[in-house]
């Protein structure tokens, strides 16, 4: 079972101008998408325990995405 409901998955690839996805498709994009979300939670806890924080703050995430 997935922790990612699909339905806001589905809208995603619908805005991105994907008119039909089959069923399969969308678990595996599901799996995907989780997956991304694990290991990106993974370092960015990892990101805020090297500055010495139990918290996790917006620059981890932007650091650990390179999106700053």
């Amino acid at each position: 079972m997935t922790k990612i409901p699909k339905a806001p998955l589905r809208r995603i690839l619908a805005e991105e101008g994907a008119e039909i996805v089959t069923a399969d498709a969308l678990t595996v994009f599901t799996e995907s998408v989780e997956a991304y979300a694990e290991a990106l939670a993974v370092a960015v806890k990892k990101l805020a325990r090297h500055a010495g924080r139990k918290t996790i703050k917006a620059a981890d995430v932007k650091l650990a995405t390179d999106t700053e």
